[in-house]
């Protein structure tokens, strides 16, 4: 009876465990989605057919974006706050580079939320994933875009000055945009500190300066292809 008893009790316990990991393991919080929000724009001519900043040609009838720092191959679902219309996107291109701006969508993609017509948007950006391969990237701040190169030569030895290392980077197209980055860091955070210093030296004569992933270093002496 006694060995009854007590085998019992055993099997009591050895149920109660196991329901008690059941419940551990259904506690776990999914992972976190990071979100954003700001303004969207859309791009087409004159870049459709040329190469993104990814490498790959750009093609705008397909459901890609250009973000300034989420890594290539990154799928983001896109809500426009005024609409409530939403659409999947892959990040294949750097931009937008004006402004408050924190994505820009293919013709296509824009043209699934509505977007052609007005042209930009309040929008949240929510990553659905990652690329399975992630190469660590590196951050910079960009602090102007020219179309006309000489304008970039001198805001980049003005910044080299003050504030250490600074270069130029192509973004090919039609016109070809000559872009100056300052300073290499190895988070965003890092560089989010720079843009403040960099704003806050420079009374706002800079207008925006903001965060970029530098995926590639490709200054000015690259030819570019246009």
């Amino acid at each position: 009876m006694r060995r009854t008893l007590a085998a019992a009790s055993c099997l009591g316990l050895a149920l109660s465990g196991c329901g008690e990991k059941r419940a551990v393991q259904a506690a776990v919080p999914p992972p976190v989605r990071p979100s954003e929000v700001g303004i969207a724009s859309w791009y087409g001519h004159p870049y459709h057919g040329r190469p993104a900043a990814s490498g790959e040609i750009y093609d705008m009838e397909q459901f890609t974006a250009a973000h300034r720092t989420l890594p290539f191959g990154t799928m983001v679902r896109v809500f426009d706050l005024d609409n409530d219309q939403t659409v999947d996107v892959r990040i294949n291109d750097r931009g937008p580079f004006a402004g408050d701006r924190i994505i820009d969508l293919s013709h296509a993609a824009a043209r699934a939320i509505g977007l052609i017509g007005p042209g930009t948007a309040r929008v949240r950006l929510e990553v659905l994933a990652s690329p399975a391969s992630l190469t660590p990237g590196y951050f910079a701040v960009q602090v102007g875009a020219f179309q006309y190169r000489p304008n970039a030569e001198r805001l980049r030895a003005e910044m080299e000055a003050h504030y250490g290392a600074a270069r130029i980077v192509v973004r090919t197209g039609d016109p070809v945009l000559w872009r100056v980055l300052v300073g290499r860091a190895a988070t965003p955070e890092d560089a989010a500190t720079l843009a403040g210093r960099i704003s806050a030296g420079e009374n706002g004569r800079l207008g925006q300066a903001f965060v970029v992933r530098d995926d590639v270093i490709q200054t000015a002496s690259a030819t570019p292809s246009i």
